[in-house]
């Protein structure tokens, strides 16, 4: 017989708390076997959070009720069994949500002029866009002024997509041919280790997290990042799972992969500044030299493959690529505007430290 749902979460055996009504109400669901409940009306409760929303991309209740639905189809949380992945009122809700969510991205994201779909422009417009600029920024802020505490901040924030590193963008390969498919595939088997469980970018990341004293649990700390840091994985997993925006995921990839050699190389400094050693540096490292071939990969041969396969596709591989600095700008701003002040760049230090 099939039961009630409620919104009673209080003994949930998620990892962190609901934050509105419909993260409640979604939650609330999760936790049961699947089949064994109804959804309700999870689409009006969506519905009736976006209309409450004033920023969806920095809503709590909004971006954690997408995190959840997206950690369906990851299989990310335990305690989601695996027969809601497909559940359609579910889909439905993620469909409401996405939508808004896609519209307030390309709303906000500045979006450069396509380039002609060759893979040499194509390069060459990435590379411009995602070029270094002077002035404040997070790898700088840690490789020069950062405490302890705030180095222990940043990777909270990161452990939300890095402890599942690569997941996002792997979507994309069954729905790429040719070139763009065998670049892709490139990138990722270094991400996922290339045959070496021990080197899996994500296992590597656990153990920076280790080392600084903290939980590399996946989820452990959902509960204290703010929204922003919950919509730059989320927008990963929209682009990565909607096979109609594969250009916006191919173009997001290729701006990461461009922007993390250096950035990791600041990070590593600060690490050793604050008197760690390999074993917490090592994650960071291993970045520089690998990021710096996977940008040239991901511009020319992914990216650029694409747009000479899918020219079509090109506004999206720009708008992707795009979405990528701009939202991680979003979270950097915060981070850093928090540090400058004095406090904590999370929702609850005190949870945090626990």
């Amino acid at each position: 017989m099939k039961t009630t749902i409620t919104t009673d979460v209080t003994m949930h055996p998620f990892s962190f708390a609901p934050r509105g009504p419909l993260s409640a109400h979604l939650m609330a669901i999760l936790i049961q076997e699947s089949g064994s409940t109804e959804a309700g009306d999870v689409v009006g409760c969506a519905e009736r959070a976006l209309a409450e929303a004033s920023d969806v991309i920095r809503d709590d209740d909004v971006q954690l009720a997408l995190f959840l639905l997206y950690a369906s189809h990851y299989g990310s949380l335990d305690v989601i069994d695996a027969g809601w992945e497909w559940h359609p009122m579910l889909i439905a809700t993620r469909g409401v949500l996405e939508r808004t969510f896609e519209a307030a991205l390309r709303e906000r994201v500045p979006v450069p002029a396509a380039p002609l779909p060759t893979r040499d422009e194509v390069a060459r417009a990435l590379f411009a866009l995602t070029a270094p600029t002077p002035g404040p920024s997070v790898a700088r802020f840690i490789a020069k002024k950062a405490t302890v505490e705030q180095a222990r901040e940043l990777l909270m924030h990161r452990s939300v997509y890095t402890l599942r590193e690569a997941d996002p963008h792997s979507w994309a390969i069954p729905r790429l041919t040719g070139l763009a498919k065998a670049a892709l595939v490139e990138i990722q088997s270094d991400e996922y280790g290339a045959g070496d469980v021990s080197r899996m970018h994500s296992r590597i990341f656990a153990q920076t997290v280790r080392g600084l004293g903290l939980d590399d649990a996946y989820g452990a700390y959902v509960d204290v990042v703010p929204a922003v840091t919950l919509a730059s994985l989320n927008m990963m997993s929209l682009f990565g799972l909607n096979r109609r925006l594969r250009g916006a995921i191919v173009g997001h990839l290729a701006a990461f992969e461009m922007t993390s050699s250096l950035p990791s190389r600041m990070y590593a400094d600060g690490f050793r500044r604050l008197g760690y050693g390999p074993d917490v540096t090592w994650y960071f490292d291993e970045h520089v030299e690998a990021d710096a071939v996977h940008e040239q990969i991901a511009g020319r041969d992914l990216a650029g493959g694409l747009a000479v396969d899918s020219p079509d596709l090109l506004p999206d591989i720009m708008f992707g690529a795009a979405a990528c600095l701009a939202v991680d700008d979003w979270v950097g701003d915060e981070m850093l505007s928090a540090w400058e002040a004095g406090h904590s760049s999370l929702r609850d230090a005190e949870t945090a430290t626990r």
